[in-house]
């Protein structure tokens, strides 16, 4: 049972056992209600009888009726809330840890508000619904059904009467769930799609400004939020099309209960005592049917937000060895096949060995291959033909994490953390003391902007180092990978954003840093390449020229006309 649980509703082992304590308590706790009905049903028919007990016993028999519905209760509330919570916690860091193992190829079919919206929001619906439906839905059916068996072995015929209405309530709600299930699809596709706009418009706000667009742009996020109002009002529609009128059937339970009972007291068939008694019953054991039909419709539409998170935790992960024991660090491409989406081929039968003690630089046009191919030397993808290799390992049979530990990399898309500027350098390694830090800002030409900032090396640089330039970001991206010092490191337009001066800086830098390292560089700019070992062009996902740059330029070929048209370009000015 506790696997099933935890394959239908996305739990841990502890979340599954915990709702199932949870039930329990529920059913408890609808069963302890019952002893008050009964304490009443003693009673009256003391009256009747003209044989009233002791004043005393029943009021020893109210208070211990309250006591027990007090501890039925404080059960009912730690086991569904208090568990709930903690599984709420658990499933969230546990989602979070297998997106940590995943490839970078499931992140390329979603998008971050859509990966939020599962972490955050469909955590946060699952997380009402174990602690306010689930289980007190499962809890009412047990309970409902045990004092069905008691009232048919009293009397089957007015037991008949009170309870037909509960399977044909229950049928009419679990129609709904297809229904459930498309409004909900359409509300989460909806929130999605707002979340998105959101985060655009903040991430353009500066070029919705510069260009007068925001009205334009809001106007669009306003309709997008109407559409959200509109899909939760259908899906409200849709719930109430069935949860009303099987709480409309559920009402006829008491009028054929008093009309069958009526019946056979008249006609001497039924003791008054015992029509009470089904009377009052009924008047019980309804509410939480009702509040449980309620609750069915709310787990029917459950299930759109369980398949997202269990989309999640299904994805393959990248696995592989733990150990990593390369003979030295040439990164080698054998014969290499890769493609994002099937039939859509960006690298094909790429060869090149990178060795270790060189740079070797990745040039061509854009869209060329490049960047893919740098990344798949780090396993961000898998390959789908050929190999790559370092020091004769395949990568693809090395655990991801362990592989990245000889890996330095930088990107041209900078990523920075709203933290001090000497924390955001000790990511590159973690151990790493001050001094340590400052060494490698310094290699990285850091040192002379972070001396101007107000607090220096203990500055709060904003989130995605918002308070820097372009150019600054670069360079402690540039001294996170040194301080790093890894033995094989990957820059991808690492150069990009700075100025001919720094540039030169930075490669001086990086000649330092190269000795006995293997080095993999992309750039655009030739003057970025010029003292590399090696060179490899890439167009249309294919090598067609390797060499030094000397080599190169004799051959008059890609590598050439690249030289030579950015050559002219720098030349170039305003007429």
């Amino acid at each position: 049972m506790t696997q099933q649980l935890m394959k239908r509703f996305a739990l841990s082992e502890e979340g599954a056992k915990g709702l199932i304590q949870a039930t329990i308590a529920c059913t408890v706790a609808d069963l302890v209600l019952m002893f008050p009905v009964g304490l009443l049903y003693l009673l009256v028919s003391d009256f009747l009888s003209g044989s009233v007990r002791s004043g005393l016993l029943y009021g020893l028999g109210i208070a211990g009726a309250l006591l027990l519905v007090l501890l039925s209760e404080f059960w009912k509330y730690n086991a569904t809330y208090f568990s709930t919570y903690r599984e709420s916690g658990a499933c969230r860091i546990r989602l979070a840890e297998k997106l940590r193992q995943l490839p970078l190829s499931f992140f390329g079919k979603k998008d971050l508000a859509d990966l939020t919206n599962t972490i955050m929001g469909d955590v946060q619906v699952t997380e009402q619904m174990f602690s306010h439906y689930i289980p007190q839905f499962y809890g009412s059916i047990i309970s409902t059904c045990l004092i069905a068996v008691s009232l048919f072995c009293y009397d089957w015929q007015m037991a008949l009467a009170a309870l037909w209405v509960l399977p044909v309530a229950l049928v009419i709600v679990g129609f709904s769930k297809k229904a459930q299930n498309y409004f909900t699809r359409k509300q989460n596709a909806a929130l999605i799609a707002v979340a998105d706009g959101v985060q655009e418009c903040l991430e353009t706000i500066r070029d919705l400004k510069s260009s007068k667009a925001e009205q334009m742009y809001l106007d669009g996020l306003n309709q997008k939020i109407d559409v959200i109002e509109g899909r939760a009002i259908k899906s409200e529609l849709g719930a109430a099309m069935f949860v009303v009128p099987a709480q409309m059937v559920l009402k006829l339970g008491m009028a054929s209960v008093a009309l069958v009972g009526s019946m056979r007291l008249m006609s001497g068939e039924l003791p008054l005592v015992t029509f009470f008694l089904f009377l009052l019953v009924v008047s019980r054991i309804y509410e939480p049917m009702s509040f449980s039909l309620q609750n069915l419709a709310a787990m029917n539409a459950l299930q759109v937000n369980i398949d997202r998170m269990n989309e999640i935790n299904e994805s393959k992960s990248q696995g592989g060895e733990k150990t990593f024991a390369p003979k030295g660090y040439d990164i080698t491409f054998e014969n290499v096949g890769f493609a994002y989406n099937s039939g859509e081929t960006v690298l094909k039968n790429v060869s090149f060995t990178a060795k270790q003690g060189e740079v070797t630089a990745l040039i061509g046009p854009s869209g060329g291959g490049k960047s893919t191919a740098a990344k798949l030397a780090a396993r961000f993808w898998d390959v789908e033909r050929g190999r790559i290799t370092v020091g004769g390992v395949d990568v693809a049979s090395v655990d991801p994490e362990q592989l990245l530990t000889a890996y330095s990399i930088v990107f041209q898309d900078v990523t920075l953390f709203n933290n001090t500027v000497m924390e955001n350098i000790r990511i590159g390694r973690k151990d790493a003391s001050d001094a340590e830090v400052m060494e490698a800002a310094k290699a990285a030409m850091c040192d002379e902007f972070i001396a101007k900032l107000p607090q220096g090396y203990q500055t709060m640089i904003g989130e995605n180092g918002s308070t820097l330039s372009g150019g600054e970001r670069q360079r402690i991206s540039i001294a996170r990978a040194l301080l790093k010092d890894a033995p094989i490191i990957l820059l991808d337009e690492a150069t990009a954003s700075l100025d001919a001066e720094n540039e030169t800086e930075i490669q001086q830098a990086i000649s330092r840093l190269v000795e006995r390292k293997t080095v993999l560089i992309i750039a655009h700019r030739m003057r970025t390449v010029e003292t590399a070992n090696k060179i490899v062009v890439l167009s249309g996902g294919t090598v067609t020229e390797m060499g030094n740059p000397e080599e190169l330029m004799k051959k008059k070929g890609t590598f050439a006309r690249m030289v030579k048209l950015q050559t002219e370009s720098q030349n170039w000015v305003l007429a």
